[in-house]
């Protein structure tokens, strides 16, 4: 007996469904996957040509950074994080120990920088706007956050201002570390400098492939920041004795996970001067070629 053939609407119907669940996977595709270019929110190719200042002391293994692709990067060296007053303070910490054991450090890497000509030299803070519209609400007044008079955009010490907010005297970068003219300084709200901010389109402007990177704290705000650079493929180097934790062990903690697994976030070098040596050398080297 002959099979019975479907109705034509039945037929139409069953041929139309795979298509359209082909049409929508491939819409899904295209919204996630190709809706933007991906090497946009790259770094920028490294330089080949001209002075490389040579670290073979780094951890894990050596490094070379072409002056005309390397920026120095300062993090969040601010009176809110390393003053009395401050929003470090507010969170219970001894604040008094950080400046000393990484302001020397990040002045000598700011004078080799600056003598050097690098590509770029960027200065970081976490500054909230005013209006603190940028300052999720879990970050303002969530669970974990400071009992209140001790949040973000409070006032704990009236010489300070408001805590964390652009424009506040205790969000100025303190004076070993203060930007000069020409330099870019970031606002940023989060922990991280690329979050919200134009770090990483002002950064591919100037060419940069190679990170210096100094800053506070090592464990929150410094490592974010290196790892939210690595995802884009900057170099990223962690100058030692040009960064500092109010708790020890996480900035040992940090240092040993940069490096680990072949440099898995970056590289690492003890101190502040053997980069700045590297950095004249090469300069020397290259003025001494023109």
């Amino acid at each position: 007996m002959a099979p019975k053939k479907r109705p034509a609407a039945a037929a139409s119907l069953a041929s139309k469904k795979p298509a359209a669940k082909a049409k929508a996977k491939a819409s899904v595709v295209s919204d996630d996957a190709y809706s933007h270019e991906p090497e946009e929110h790259f770094a920028a190719p490294k330089c080949t040509s001209g002075p490389k200042a040579v670290l073979p002391t780094a951890k894990p293994k050596q490094v070379e950074l072409p002056l005309r692709s390397t920026a120095l990067i300062c993090i969040d060296f601010q009176k809110d994080f390393l003053a009395e007053g401050g929003f470090g303070h507010a969170l219970g910490n001894d604040v008094s120990k950080l400046s000393a054991e990484c302001l020397p450090g990040a002045a000598t890497l700011l004078a080799a920088a600056r003598d050097a000509g690098l590509a770029a030299i960027v200065h970081t803070k976490e500054a909230h706007r005013e209006d603190i519209r940028d300052c999720p609400a879990m970050k303002l007044n969530g669970p974990r956050c400071p009992p209140q008079g001790l949040r973000i955009g409070e006032v704990m010490e009236e010489s300070m201002g408001r805590l964390l907010v652009d424009g506040s005297a205790g969000n100025e970068i303190v004076e070993e570390a203060k930007p000069v003219e020409g330099e870019k300084v970031i606002c940023k709200p989060g922990k991280g400098a690329f979050f919200l901010t134009d770090l990483n389109k002002y950064l591919r402007s100037k060419g940069v492939s190679h990170l210096i990177v100094c800053g506070v704290t090592t464990e929150v705000c410094v490592q974010t920041t290196m790892r939210e650079a690595n995802d884009r493929g900057y170099e990223c180097v962690l100058v030692e004795d040009a960064t500092a934790s109010y708790i020890p062990k996480f900035k040992q903690a940090v240092i040993e996970m940069v490096s680990s697994q072949g440099g898995i976030v970056g590289y690492t070098v003890e101190t502040a001067q053997a980069v700045a040596d590297a950095l004249k050398k090469a300069s020397e080297v290259a003025a001494a070629a023109s």
